[in-house]
């Protein structure tokens, strides 16, 4: 238990003297009186009992003890001062604040200094001991008894206690943190620990957990230097403080970068190898980086997950000395150098023809490509038909793939083998593969996908493996059995037309009729509605963060978080699903499927068929108002199994960004750095600050 000694008084917090614990119910109706060196004190409004402490108006009883209270407005912070001693009490807050001969400790009050009646109170406990004089309580005349004269000593409110980080340590990178109790706290259910700005009294969860005594690890982050305050602060499951401890600390980050995966002076030969970073501090992204000292030949990854990995694959062009190392990024986009790992390459040449297999029949189309790592200015796919010997070029390009689709000509047995040029003008040959080819023609529809909706012209066109002689497309009402015959490069629904339909193609090659599957689709002639906006744009920040503030407070989710989800998901709140068809508003503030509260109106998604894009109807959530949409969308991560490690982390914006990348929320590769670079341009983490 820490103590500290101000000009001869040990000073703490407050002395709890079991005179204090229990008010008896005989007194409880009387009013308090306060007397002062043996002086009655009145005051308007009159003393009052809080959670068993005593409060008390402090202007009253510091002018009684001749010392100076001041009022910064702004803070909400009161100022008492006594000779050597300053005292800042915040309202509403636990901590307070001690100053003398320029040294600042820092404590936890179980009763939080309050406004009544437009009069500051306190605990009596809190102004007497602070200023080192006599107290104690006449439980006879339920009168408080300030001797100015006595001095008292000054025990902790709680026997809670930070144990892994002294009291003025300098924080360099990583820290453990634990907390030690001496006695049970009824009714814990969480400890947080936090970082204050000592002059706001304000600031960030930075850890939190069930077990009160347990270890928790603390990544820190640059922008967390200077002077801090530590907290560790229990709760029960209401989120009412119940105890805590607080000491102030210094953050001074000395980056510390380890590039994991390789170790200095290894051989690196074809095998690839998985990279990752450990890092002491909180880093938004990594790049790898990567230099070849023979050749200067230079590289540097794109934005990485701190916590992810990136894949180096060793080419020819490595060969030699290799110096790679990690570059940690802030969320200002500073960057950090961790120190090189020097490394010996030699790969040996890896080349083939992949796409396809030895034996295999085709009868379609195939994509080939080159399995390499050699750069390459010149390729060539080529195939040999085994009963002549014959050479046909498929492809020539710099480099790339080629979907090969074989027509009758090509019908037959064949050996297919890719041709490259390295940089320097060698020819290399793979080695060949054998397959069989059917050569059967072949014809696919690529106008539109099964279950589009067409609203407006189409492009009518197929696919085929041979020069077809004419192309018809038949189009069918599959309720009444309708079919017209179009002939044309395009289709463009009449008023009419609305219903269920199917497509297909018949084409003639050779005197032969091909015919694709009949792809059925639905044709809409009505109006159309888009997206709309849920609020004026400059209205919508204020709209997003109130929300995303009260959700936090049922959650314990970063409202920062929740609100950039909600700025990027809906653009600044101007595009939210609307049904396409009835103009029925989503209020899906996340673009989440399905069906909810309301029902759910059809929007568009994106779908392939037959290697080409198509726009597609699908089902979004929609509710009743705004509020059901963002309860639902809390409770999508707060209770399905995927999102565990997101909950986490989820009181941290930055960590829970990437937590919602790697749970699978969005396929965008920086979705998590979109996030966060939301939440810094806008300052929103502001509203996550909190005090104790």
């Amino acid at each position: 238990m820490r103590k500290k000694v101000f000009g001869g008084v040990l000073i703490a917090v407050f002395l709890i003297v079991a005179l204090f614990n229990v008010v008896p119910n005989a007194y409880a109706d009387g009013p308090i009186r306060i007397a002062i060196d043996g002086k009655r004190i009145t005051s308007d409004p009159e003393p009052f009992i809080k959670n068993d402490r005593t409060l008390v108006p402090l202007r009253i009883i510091a002018e009684e003890l001749d010392a100076e209270v001041s009022w910064d407005n702004e803070k909400r912070t009161v100022h008492i001062s006594k000779d050597d001693m300053q005292v800042a009490l915040v309202i509403d807050s636990h901590l307070v604040e001690y100053t003398m001969d320029n040294e600042t400790i820092y404590n936890l009050s179980d009763v939080a200094p309050m406004i009544q009646e437009e009069r500051t109170f306190v605990p009596i406990r809190l102004v007497s001991n602070a200023l080192g004089v006599g107290i104690k309580w006449d439980n006879d005349k339920r009168a408080v008894v300030i001797n100015s004269k006595e001095k008292s000593t000054i025990e902790p409110v709680f026997d809670v206690n930070i144990s892994s980080v002294k009291s003025g340590q300098v924080i360099t990178g990583t820290t453990n943190l634990s907390t030690t109790t001496r006695s049970e706290i009824k009714g814990a259910a969480e400890i947080r620990y936090l970082l204050l700005n000592p002059d706001t009294k304000k600031g960030l969860v930075i850890v939190k957990g069930t077990n009160l005594t347990g270890s928790y690890k603390w990544i820190p982050a640059m922008e967390d230097k200077g002077s801090k305050i530590l907290v560790a602060a229990i709760y029960d499951k209401n989120g009412k403080f119940l105890a805590g401890d607080s000491i102030p600390v210094k953050v001074n980050i000395v980056p510390d970068i380890k590039l994991k995966g390789l170790t200095e002076g290894q051989l690196v030969r074809n095998d690839s190898v998985p990279l990752t970073s450990e890092l002491n501090f909180a880093a938004l992204y990594v790049k790898y980086e990567i230099i070849n000292p023979d050749t200067g030949a230079y590289y540097i990854s794109s934005e990485q997950d701190p916590l992810g990995s990136f894949t180096m694959v060793p080419e020819m062009e490595d060969n030699g000395n290799m110096s790679l190392r990690v570059v940690a990024y802030d969320t200002k986009g500073n960057p950090y150098y961790g120190p090189y790992t020097k490394v010996k390459v030699e790969a040996g040449r890896i080349f083939s023809l992949g796409g396809v297999s030895q034996n295999q029949t085709i009868d379609g189309s195939v994509t080939l490509r080159t399995v390499r790592n050699f750069a390459v200015s010149e390729t060539e796919y080529v195939a040999v038909d085994n009963n002549t010997g014959a050479e046909t070029v498929l492809y020539k390009a710099g480099y790339g793939n080629y979907t090969w689709f074989p027509g009758p000509d090509m019908a037959g047995s064949k050996q297919l083998y890719v041709r490259v040029k390295d940089t320097a003008g060698n020819t290399f040959v793979s080695n060949k593969i054998g397959v069989n080819v059917t050569g059967n023609p072949k014809v696919s529809l690529q106008a539109v996908a099964p279950g589009q909706v067409v609203a407006d012209t189409i492009n009518l066109k197929v696919g085929s493996n041979v020069a077809l002689d004419s192309v018809k497309y038949i189009l069918t009402n599959t309720n009444t059995g309708e079919q017209r015959s179009i002939t044309g490069a395009t289709f463009t629904p009449s008023a009419g037309d609305g219903g269920s339909w199917s497509l297909r193609a018949e084409a003639t090659y050779a005197g032969r009729v091909l015919k694709t599957e009949d792809v059925k689709f639905t044709i809409y002639t009505g109006k159309l509605y888009t997206a709309q906006a849920i609020i004026e744009k400059d209205k919508f920040l204020d709209f997003a963060s109130k929300l995303a503030v009260d959700s936090q407070k049922k959650s314990g989710m970063s409202a920062a978080l929740q609100t950039a989800q909600a700025i990027l998901e809906t653009g600044w709140g101007q595009s939210v699903p609307v049904d396409k068809y009835t103009g029925k508003f989503s209020y899906n503030m996340f673009g989440i499927k399905g069906s909810a509260t309301n029902g759910s109106v059809t929007s568009n998604t994106w779908e392939v068929y037959n290697g080409v894009s198509f726009r597609v109807d699908d089902s979004f959530r929609a509710y009743n108002n705004i509020n059901e949409a963002w309860d639902d969308h809390k409770d999508l991560l707060l209770t399905r199994e995927r999102y565990q490690p997101f909950r986490e982390v989820m009181f941290n914006s930055m960590q829970g960004a990437w937590a919602l990348k790697r749970c699978g929320y969005a396929t965008d590769p920086i979705y998590a750095i979109k996030l966060v670079n939301l939440i810094n341009t806008h300052n929103l983490n502001k509203l996550d600050e909190t005090g104790i």
